[in-house]
């Protein structure tokens, strides 16, 4: 049994107006034991059709006014919008039936939206429905199954909802989920870093330091002598560089022992040494590499040795000419040559950059490339080196993948956190793309918090090429990742600065205060799902309350979602001036 407030009066498309009895005029009605909510903007009422229930949301209302019996009346009128049906007890989404003129409408029993929105109860809650206080369960196999965009101005509780979700997952299902699935955070601004999300049997963190390696990524030598994996981290150019690369790696790969790379750096030496028009730029390229390999010897005798730009050719003052036939060259310099050994504990970061001097050399020697065209990429290795080698490290021993792995980029600087985000992307999609079966039984979930730090189109301090580069990898995980197993969670604070093409692929939308324009023009544009009410909301939202929409929902929501116990929440709280400035 339930309270009848009114009737229809008109019906324009799915617009239903409907006169409001005077005497349904309240906040709250109990009836027969049970809670009712009144009339009111966003509250619920179902118009009975036959044996189906028709269920609308209040979208205005407003009074008539009529002259009866020598006297104004006022009749009030409400504005609703049909959200779908009860029929043989289930409830359906969508308008499939309209209701008529004198239909009845009755106040829709408070427990009914259990059936509406999904579960009361504890399996997967995080919040209540902002208005009605229900508590909802969220659909966690239809959302986990999707790419999930998290937006929000600062301070609107965007990082609370994000820990919420996932630690309401992990409390529920890690034991489940180790060994099947992986969830890595990509965590700028180290939030995640002391004790959130899950325990430490569970999860492992990095935390990397681009001034101090305090912690170092792994990646497999196998995976790092890849020509994309090179390409990424020292943001090779796609025509000339790559190939460049692609050339050092077969080489790599096909003579892979510390003898044949010691007898390439002799030859390289004899080669510089013994060309009939030595380039110019030779003798630098050499002097780098022995640098790198740290031969005291060598370094006293280059300094001795110049170039000669009139007859081309490198000598030794005052007039002692290095020629083709190598006869100076075995006098002068072979004896230190024949005696380099590989410096104990060279890096695959240094040995990377020995080889990209050593074929430079020789594709100069045999004018394959032009040097102005590589230089570039020299000079960006060079300089990324330092920091490279202080967040990875490369080797074959096997690393313990836990169900979570936490990457944070708080003490990187800004290179290593454009170049390191699209480099695990790579090292986590790339071999998962391969090896999943299908249908897929294996799923990787990346997080991005702060996600306009590499997917924005706004930036200016790289290339085009690089930044469509970075995008178009991200772009097409979030295209084709569903078909393999690969989720992506962006969270952002400018969804307007994040690639359109990737905000348009997400599925479903967790949206906090927004004021911006930009922001809302895009919001607006991008959610189908999502209703004019809802929409009208966003920006108004108190801390904490957000809009829910997107494939997993039946409805749009507004959800207030429940702050997280102080152990949990993650470290981005306002700093407390009152207790700081005491």
């Amino acid at each position: 049994m339930t309270i009848l407030v009114g009737e229809v009066i008109a019906v324009k498309g799915v617009k239903v107006s409907v006169k409001v009895f005077e005497e349904s005029n309240k906040d709250t009605l109990f009836y027969d034991g049970t809670k009712y909510k009144g009339v009111s903007i966003r509250e619920y009422v179902q118009i009975e059709r036959g044996f189906k229930k028709i269920i609308c949301v209040v979208e205005g209302e407003y009074l008539d006014e009529k002259w009866i019996d020598d006297e104004f009346q006022y009749i009030r009128t409400v504005d609703l919008k049909p959200i779908g049906y009860f029929e043989s007890g289930r409830f359906f989404e969508g308008i499939k039936h309209l209701p008529l003129i004198k239909d009845p409408v009755f106040l829709l029993e408070e427990d009914r939206l259990a059936d509406i929105y999904g579960k009361s109860g504890s399996d997967f809650v995080i919040g209540s429905l902002l208005k009605e206080d229900f508590p909802v369960s969220l659909p966690w196999h239809k959302l986990f199954n999707s790419h999930i965009g998290i937006f929000g101005n600062t301070g609107s509780g965007k990082s609370n909802t994000l820990t919420s979700l996932y630690t309401t997952l992990f409390d529920k299902k890690i034991e489940k989920i180790n060994g099947k699935s992986q969830f890595i955070i990509i965590d700028f601004n180290g939030e995640y870093t002391n004790g959130q999300l899950t325990t430490d049997q569970y999860k492992n963190v990095y935390n990397l330091n681009s001034r101090n390696a305090e912690q170092k990524f792994p990646l497999a030598k196998s995976e790092f002598w890849d020509t994309d994996t090179l390409s990424v981290l020292f943001q090779a150019t796609q025509n000339t560089q790559k190939p460049f690369i692609n050339r050092i790696v077969k080489g790599k790969l096909k003579f892979d022992t510390e003898a044949n790379f010691l007898s390439y750096i002799k030859k390289t030496y004899e080669k510089v040494f013994t060309a009939a028009a030595p380039h110019p730029e030779l003798l630098d390229l050499i002097r780098e590499i022995t640098n790198t390999l740290d031969n005291a010897a060598i370094k006293e005798r280059l300094k001795t040795i110049s170039s000669n730009g009139t007859t081309k050719g490198f000598y030794v003052a005052p007039n002692s000419y290095f020629r083709a036939d190598g006869a100076y060259y075995r006098n002068i310099l072979k004896d230190d040559v024949d005696a380099i050994t590989i410096p104990q504990g060279l890096s695959d970061l240094d040995q990377f950059s020995i080889r990209c001097h050593i074929q430079l050399i020789r594709d100069l020697i045999s004018g394959y490339v032009q040097f102005d065209f590589i230089q570039p990429l020299l000079k960006r290795i060079d300089s990324s080196l330092s920091n490279l080698s202080k967040v990875i490290q490369v080797n074959d021993a096997p690393v313990a993948n836990k169900a979570v792995t936490i990457i944070s980029l708080r003490k990187c600087n800004q290179d290593i956190k454009k170049v390191l985000p699209l480099l695990i992307a790579k090292h986590y999609y790339n071999p998962h793309k391969v090896a999943v079966a299908n249908p897929p039984d294996k799923t990787i979930h990346l997080i991005i918090d702060e996600a306009h730090n590499i997917l924005s189109q706004q930036s200016t301090r790289e290339s085009e090429s690089w930044k469509d580069y970075r995008l178009e990898t991200f772009e097409e995980i979030i295209k084709e990742g569903r078909k393999f197993g690969m989720y992506l969670t962006l969270s952002s604070q400018r969804p307007a600065d994040i690639s359109p093409t990737i905000v348009s692929q997400i599925h479903n939308f967790f949206i906090h205060r927004l004021v911006n324009d930009r922001d809302l023009f895009l919001i607006d544009n991008t959610i189908s799902t999502l209703d004019n009410m809802s929409r009208g909301m966003i920006p108004n939202l108190s801390r904490g309350s957000c809009v829910i929409t997107g494939t997993a929902f039946d409805l749009p929501m507004v959800l207030q979602v429940k702050e997280l116990e102080k152990e949990k929440q993650p470290d981005s709280e306002d700093v407390d001036l009152e207790a700081l400035w005491v």
